[in-house]
């Protein structure tokens, strides 16, 4: 089975689980009326919440984890 057949017999619970180990996402969030970031695992978990951007990306980074954007 190649790479590309594989990936497409991910299950849903597969792609929730994709890069857990690896990555965390960083979300705009409003908290009490002001705009916060929050840190969030591959699988949703809410880990963090910081004022800035650049704050939650330099905390991920720090923890050995690679950043994504969620719009």
């Amino acid at each position: 089975m190649t790479q590309l057949e594989k990936i497409r017999q991910m299950t849903p619970a597969d792609l929730a689980l994709f890069g857990l180990q690896g990555i965390a996402y960083v979300k705009p969030v409003l908290v009490d009326g002001r705009a916060a970031y929050a840190i969030h695992a591959a699988d949703g978990t809410e880990m963090a919440l910081v004022k800035s951007r650049d704050l939650a990306f330099a905390t991920i980074r720090q923890n050995d984890l690679e950043p994504m954007s969620i719009h």
